[in-house]
């Protein structure tokens, strides 16, 4: 049996029924030994990319990349995706994310969630509220209303990734897998309410590196469907591509899913992380700032392109990235500046093909929708692809540019207020008029690791070393620390980040270890 290490209380207990327990018991005895065996995949592709390998198109696949085949049939609230909104599954965030204009809105148990179990139950209470009609709020400091209005954006759920464990369920002793337990409970309590909803049960499942990958996650869906009574094929899932390795099979894995699929989407910051930790010990892939590093050229122009491509030929969704921009208070030359950054990357993506695009802020929805409808009137484009050739060899263009310690400065400010946050349990975070998750973070500490490994040289000359990482880092959180004001996750999160970025190997995930620590300290 399922062993819980702290007692449902509270609405906790409608979550956390017998029967979705033993249902979600049911999928760990099922596919977990799977999972874990695609982990150590991934472990052993790590160290072939070590030894100086790199991701290529699967000779053996080459059959799937080449036949003529489509995915199924994309339900009729799914056809018009222009504008998606994102952000955390706490209750206020998904009745402003609803109401917001967006056409959808994606509620994220992963990289805009900080895991706490709190986090993490409150979010499946809000969802079995929604789809009782019963999903309201009051916010205790202002006592304002928040209410669903009657139009409002499709629902799709992004569970955390395969990677990360839940720690407050085992197993024999050991936590069962965090997506396993997010898509179940999801699933038993909502799948069938969404359905008689009028929607039904939608998903973005996130990090994935490998077609094997999809396929297990096309198992769990078909036995999730079987088990619960639900119609064949009524799940439906949009896969980020976010890994590298994953971009080299986009084709496989929109057919691993070719019942469920419904798109493929450009998650541009992790796409970053992975590129830097899987190829980050070849020198052919030392980074310049990450500023410099935009998607209107080299490998991320090539994996945007080469996504609408692949989608299109198959009848799918090409969804475009997200603009971090969120509304500057009091300085209305920035807050112009963001919202202009926000049209132009959504000229080039409905320009190049894309379907549509993401948001973090619901002032920046309407932005969004107006180049949308102003590019592609229709309800989405999977007649226009670019003409482009895309080789393995553009896939894997870096960037060219500077590297600079103001560069390396706003890694170690984002990245460590990000975990001082993430730690507190707030996963999506507004810094330096962006909204931040998970991705900018990893972005952070592997770069700075990355450039330690290489002792890369800046653009005045010096090279990176730890003296250097060091020095900048005691000087940001000595600013950080001037106002006096009571930070307890701060400290974590430093020695945290610190640890991370000078550790001998580039470790998988912050994340891990991040949430090692809040399990350990209540959380």
């Amino acid at each position: 049996m399922l062993e819980l290490t702290v007692p449902a209380e509270g609405r906790a207990k409608e979550v956390l029924t017998p029967e979705a327990l033993a249902f979600i018991e049911e999928l760990h005895d099922k596919f977990d030994a799977r999972r874990r065996e695609l982990l150590a995949a991934r472990a052993a592709r790590q160290a072939e990319f070590d030894k100086g390998a790199l991701p290529d198109f699967v000779e053996e696949t080459k059959d799937i990349r080449e036949g003529d085949w489509k995915v199924a049939a994309i339900p009729d609230d799914l056809l018009d995706r222009r504008v998606e909104i994102t952000g955390p599954v706490d209750r206020k965030m998904i009745i402003n994310a609803l109401n917001s204009g967006a056409k959808v809105f994606m509620a994220d148990f992963e990289d805009a969630s900080a895991p706490h179990w709190e986090n993490m139950i409150e979010g499946q209470v809000n969802f079995i509220d929604l789809w009782q009609s019963d999903l309201s709020f009051e916010d205790p400091k202002t006592g304002k209303q928040y209410a669903l209005n009657k139009e409002r954006a499709v629902l799709k759920i992004r569970p955390r990734g395969w990677h990360l464990p839940e720690a407050h369920v085992l197993k024999g002793g050991e936590p069962i897998s965090g997506s396993l337990f997010d898509f179940g409970m999801y699933m038993f309590h909502s799948g069938q309410p969404s359905l008689d909803g009028g929607s039904g049960p939608y998903f973005y499942l996130p990090k994935l590196e490998s077609r094997h990958e999809a396929a297990l996650w096309n198992d769990v869906i078909d036995y999730t469907e079987e088990r619960l009574g639900l119609p064949k094929g009524c799940t439906k899932a949009t896969i980020l591509i976010e890994t590298i390795p994953a971009a080299f099979e986009m084709d496989e894995i929109l057919y691993a899913l070719k019942a469920h699929i419904v798109g493929l989407n450009c998650g541009r910051w992790d796409y970053i992380f992975s590129t830097i930790k899987r190829l980050g010990k070849n020198a052919d892939f030392l980074t310049p700032d990450r500023s410099v590093m935009v998607m209107g050229s080299d490998f991320l122009a090539a994996y945007s392109k080469r996504l609408i491509q692949t989608c299109h030929r198959r009848g799918a969704h090409a969804m475009g990235g997200m603009a971090a921009q969120i509304p500057v208070k009091g300085d209305e030359a920035a807050n112009l500046a963001a919202f202009d950054k926000v049209r132009a990357d959504k000229e080039r993506e409905a320009s190049w093909g894309h379907d549509g695009t993401w948001v973090a802020h619901p002032a920046m929805v309407s932005t969004a929708l107006e180049v949308f409808d102003r590019l592609m009137p229709q309800p989405n484009q999977h007649d226009k692809s670019p003409s482009d050739e895309i080789a393995a060899a553009d896939l894997l263009k870096m960037h060219e540019g500077p590297r600079t310690e103001a560069g390396l400065r706003e890694n170690i400010r984002v990245g460590v207020q990000y975990i001082e946050a993430w730690l507190a349990g707030r996963g999506a975070v507004p810094l330096y008029n962006l909204m931040e998750d998970a991705a900018t973070a990893e972005i952070s500490r592997v770069q700075i690791w990355q450039w330690l490994h290489f002792s890369a040289e800046l653009d005045d000359g010096r090279k990176v070393d730890e003296d250097l990482v060091l020095t900048c880092l005691d000087d940001e959180m000595a600013k950080l620390k001037k106002d006096g004001a009571d930070r307890p996750y701060l400290d974590p999160a430093i020695a945290l980040f610190r640890d991370m970025s000078l550790a001998d190997e580039c470790a998988e995930f912050l994340t891990l270890p991040a949430y090692e620590w809040v399990v350990a300290n209540g959380g």
